[in-house]
């Protein structure tokens, strides 16, 4: 009866939600996502159950160990922005030795399911992913360069792509599709992210590029990646990897959001409202793309790029 009592008081309540939120649990879901439509897309229907489990899980635990890893780093800038001032590694609610223990642990565990279910190609994207995510964008990038943002959209990309892999075993013209397509879409989701977060990142003086070039360079970046990224994503029933479903699905979503975008050279505008917008239409795109690509799939034969032997 102690032990439950223990387990079931504010304090341990308290603790196990910090230990939760340090994986930013927003960004495991959105992960979740992509994986699966990757996995789905390359199965084309013959479905290996244990395999796609395995791949949601050990993805989500290295984002999980990446995300916590990227706490402890940036405990010292979220000091210094509204949104993340009160994270546990901030507040010292939990000590960051013990975040940092935490996070390797879950990379660990993440990525030894990789290894042990997956093949080599999609363990190999898995590491790299974490290692731009951690080791270049954390540690360097995000604080010295405005190319921080580009850095880490491939880290970004990378889950899907493992999805993918974690099938086929090979590199082809899809994996490559799908992650050019998730790199360009991360660019202006957190272009966006920037301008309505404009303040925080201004006084934490993180170089994104509406702080260290301005607003209308800014938006000048956000219409001409949503329609690379248009034109991309058309790629993938272009090459016959989807089929009329999916193309309708991304020319209706990317229309709609590079329209969106280009209201932002309207007079007069409310930038923090059109930026939150053009944020919050980029996550009803790529899940729906997501979505799509995992149910309107379409068996093709393609030499792979790359391959490894698990």
């Amino acid at each position: 009866m102690q032990i439950q009592d223990r387990f079931m008081s504010p304090q341990w309540k308290a603790r196990f939600k910090g230990y939760v939120q340090v994986t930013k649990p927003g960004i495991i879901f959105g992960n979740l996502i992509s994986v699966a439509g990757g996995f789905l897309l390359a199965a084309k229907g013959d479905v290996n159950l244990v395999l796609m489990l395995a791949s949601l899980v050990g993805l989500s635990l290295v984002v999980a160990s990446g995300c916590a890893i990227n706490n402890c780093i940036d405990r010292d800038i979220d000091a210094k922005m509204q949104r993340t001032c009160k994270r546990v590694t901030v507040t010292g609610e939990i000590a960051v030795g013990n975040v940092l223990a935490f996070g390797l642990a879950l990379g660990v565990l993440g990525f030894s399911i990789l290894a042990l279910f997956t093949n080599a190609l999609a363990l190999l994207f898995a590491v790299i992913g974490y290692i731009v995510y951690v080791g270049v964008y954390s540690l360097y990038m995000k604080r010295n360069s405005v190319y921080g943002t580009l850095v880490g959209s491939f880290s970004g990309a990378v889950p899907p792509v493992v999805g993918y892999c974690s099938v086929t075993g090979q590199m082809d013209m899809g994996a490559a599709i799908l992650l050019l397509m998730f790199s360009l879409w991360q660019m202006p989701h957190s272009y966006a992210i920037a301008i309505f977060r404009f303040n925080d990142y201004a006084a934490a003086n993180i170089p994104v590029l509406p702080v260290a070039e301005g607003m209308t360079k800014a938006k000048l970046h956000i219409v001409l990646y949503i329609a690379v990224f248009a034109l991309v994503s058309a790629l993938l029933p272009l090459a016959g990897y989807t089929g009329i479903a999916f193309m309708a699905v991304t020319c209706a979503t990317s229309l709609w959001w590079l329209a969106m975008a280009l209201k932002g050279y309207r007079h007069g505008v409310d930038m923090q409202r059109w930026a939150r917008q053009v944020f919050g239409f980029s996550i009803i795109t790529i899940t729906a793309l997501s979505v799509t690509m995992a149910l309107d799939f379409q068996v093709v034969s393609q030499a792979p790029l790359l391959t490894l032997v698990k």
